[in-house]
Parts: structure tokens; C-alpha cells; sequence
């Protein structure tokens, strides 16, 4: 560990900041610079129900921050030679060639352009951590919109690419297992859980923050629009569903990831390392180069997310648009990140070197950049590690 003193002060004077000024409760930062370990900050109350609060080791849910491993997952049987992006992905999972979806290959899958944003019918708390029905579910599930156009899978996309891991794997380890197994156990990550198993779950548990929805009382989604179908009412991304014991024991692989931001940061700084970390190589240079590229129809406007375009590359990451504020903190053209519902965010500059990710626990989605307190603190990070 080589923490930069000065730039970790001037983060935690950022958090504080951001607490004080911008409504935060809990924040969580963490950032590597070329495999080093540099800024671990963090500040405020992880529960207010009982002030306790947040240090190193608290755990914060990132949403779709997840996805990021997901991806990083499935690029690493493609590392080996057991996926090939070009191929449908009927070649690996017949069951999901059902229903106008033989041609679906594995790269749209990867780029959300399956055509199929909607998860299947019936999902509750309850039944979103038996992976067998959920994986089925997605393989029965006929396009609403043309096969090959952009159309946002918040969910879906999870099991989609996490059974194409599965079913690829000689192994056939459950896709926890996988990611504990190829990418936090290598990389030496303690914290990246995407479904708490009960071995570990009286333990980790009391470590997890508490959400507070800063968008309470919004209205919810059209019945039947796209983004009601991506994003179930049952299942939405708020407290009173992610809190549930039922939800942090599953494995949600889209939506479901539970880490700190030093673990969080680790990850994406292999990404920012060209695929290696401490001399453990899990994806190449070249892997990487491809996942910082615009995916095909990257600017189309995408249906489920009211016509937007959302600036996701051939990698299945995101890429900072200068436009979109969830993805503004990252700046550099080349970087690649996932955003998690309520502002969560982790990202990798393969130019700069530099892995952030950003945890909290007040959700909030201001589409008008307006209360961004995870843009400020990326820029004081910069200015304080010389990057420009």
C-alpha cells in the first residue's frame, strides 16, 4: 500500500464536502494509480437509524456497478478461447435460440442489443435467487424490439451473460463461484459479493450500509412502458427490496453487488493495468483496447431509457459521453465504468493508469448533473495525483 497522503486529505475534505454541502451520508473512495493502492477516504454514517458509521471495511450496495464483473467475467472465456464474441449465443445455451432469438450473438448480448429489456414475467424478491429459473426465463423471453438495435437490459443482462459463463465453464461452478474463484480470489479482492453466501452472510451482513432513497415519493415507471418491464416493481432498485435478507443472499448478477470501494477500486484497476495486477494477468492489453471502443449503433437512441443515447462500448462498459452525469466523473475518452442506480460508480483509465470507485448510501439519480458530488471529488483526485 502506498497511500498519497496529501491527495487522500484532500479527498476526505471532499467527502466532507460532499456531506455537509451536497446531502451525502455515507461515502466510500478509493483509487488506485498504476496498481498502487493511493487514496482510501471515507466518511459520514453508514446507519442512520443508529449513527453507526462508515470506516474502510463498510459494505455499500453499487447496483449496476456489477455489471462491470459481470462483463470482465465473461471476457475471460473469451481469453481462453471458450467464447467467441461473433457466435449466437444458441452455440452455448440452446434453450436460447426460443423465440426470434437464434441470431442474438454473444457481442449483442454483451452491448445490450439482444432485444430483449424485459425480465420474465412473475419475478418477485423471492424467486430472483433460484438462477436456474431466472437463466430460463431469459431464455424464453421474445424481443420487443428489433434484434441488433440498442435497448438497455437492466436486469436481464445479468443472467444472460452470466450463463453463457456458466455453460462455458468445464467446470460448471455456479457464477458466484466464478467470480470468486477467477477474478477476486487472484486479484486478492476480500469484499466483492454478488449474492452473500450463508457461510459468510452472519458476519458480512452487519457490515452493509443502509440506503436511503433520496428519490422517494417519485412516481414509478409507466405499466408496460420498456423501463417498467427492464426494471420489475416488484424488484426495483430501492431500500425496501435491497435490504431484503432474501436479496442480499442472491445472486443478482446485474444489479446485486455488495463490495467496499477498496474492493470495488481493485477490480477496476486491473482494467486501468492492461488486464494485470500484481503480476496475476486475467484479460490483454488488446482485450482491453477493444472493450474502451463504442459498440455498433452506439449512438442510437435507446427505447428503454426514453430515447437516450447511453455510451456503452464493445466491452460492455461505459464510456464518459461528456453529456450523461453519471458517467461524467470519468473524463478521459479511453475510460471504461459501470454506474449503479442512486450515483454508485467504478471506473478504469488505461491512459492514465487510474481505478476509482465511489460507494454511498444516499440514492439519488439527478439527470441535470446537478447534485454530482462523485464528479467534484474525481476532479480533486485528479488535480491531487498530477492527472490531467
Amino acid at each position: 500500500m502506498a497511500i498519497d497522503r496529501q491527495a487522500n486529505a484532500a479527498v476526505q475534505a471532499a467527502i466532507a464536502r460532499a456531506i455537509g454541502e451536497r446531502g451525502e451520508i455515507g461515502v466510500q473512495i478509493a483509487a488506485y494509480l498504476h496498481g498502487e493502492l493511493v487514496i482510501d477516504a471515507w466518511g459520514g454514517i453508514a446507519d442512520p437509524a443508529t449513527g453507526r458509521p462508515v470506516d474502510g471495511d463498510t459494505l455499500f450496495n453499487v447496483f449496476s456497478v456489477t455489471k462491470g464483473v459481470v462483463a470482465t467475467a465473461l471476457h475471460i472465456q473469451a481469453e481462453r478461447g471458450l467464447v467467441a464474441y461473433d457466435r449466437p449465443v444458441a452455440d452455448y445455451w440452446p434453450e436460447y435460440g426460443a423465440n426470434g432469438k437464434q441470431a442474438v450473438t454473444v457481442r449483442d448480448a454483451l452491448s445490450h442489443r439482444t432485444g430483449t429489456p424485459q425480465m420474465p414475467d412473475g419475478v418477485t424478491i423471492d424467486t430472483i435467487g433460484d438462477w436456474d429459473a431466472m437463466a430460463a426465463g431469459c431464455a424464453a423471453l421474445t424481443p420487443l424490439v428489433p434484434v441488433g438495435s440498442p435497448a438497455y437490459q437492466s436486469f436481464s443482462f445479468g443472467w444472460i451473460i452470466g450463463e453463457i459463463v456458466r455453460r462455458t465453464d468445464p467446470a460448471r461452478r455456479s457464477f458466484r463461484d466464478f467470480v470468486q474463484q477467477e477474478i477476486a480470489g487472484p486479484l486478492g479482492i476480500a469484499d466483492l459479493w454478488i449474492g452473500i453466501d450463508e457461510a459468510a452472510y452472519p458476519a458480512v451482513e452487519p457490515r452493509i450500509a443502509r440506503l436511503v432513497n433520496g428519490d422517494a415519493g417519485q412516481p414509478t415507471p409507466p405499466e408496460g412502458s420498456l423501463i417498467a418491464l427492464s426494471m420489475p416493481n416488484a424488484i426495483r432498485l430501492i431500500p425496501e427490496v435491497y435490504e431484503q435478507p432474501a436479496m442480499r443472499r442472491a445472486c443478482v448478477p446485474g444489479t446485486g453487488g455488495i463490495f467496499t470501494a477498496r474492493s470495488s477500486a481493485r477490480f477496476w484497476a486491473m482494467l486501468a493495468s492492461g488486464g494485470t495486477l500484481d503480476g496475476v494477468r486475467l484479460l490483454s492489453p488488446e482485450r482491453i483496447a477493444m472493450a474502451c471502443e463504442r459498440r455498433e449503433g452506439g449512438l442510437d437512441p435507446d427505447p428503454v431509457y426514453f430515447g437516450m443515447v447511453m455510451p456503452i462500448s464493445r466491452g460492455s462498459f461505459w464510456l464518459c459521453d461528456g453529456i450523461m452525469p453519471i458517467t461524467c466523473p470519468m473524463t478521459s475518452p479511453r475510460a471504461i465504468g459501470s454506474p449503479g442506480v442512486g450515483g454508485s460508480l467504478g471506473w478504469a483509465d488505461p491512459d492514465s493508469g487510474l481505478a476509482v470507485a465511489f460507494c454511498h448510501n444516499f440514492m439519488s439519480n439527478p439527470m441535470d448533473g446537478s447534485r454530482q458530488p462523485a464528479s467534484e471529488i474525481a476532479d480533486v483526485i485528479r488535480a491531487s495525483l498530477g492527472i490531467a
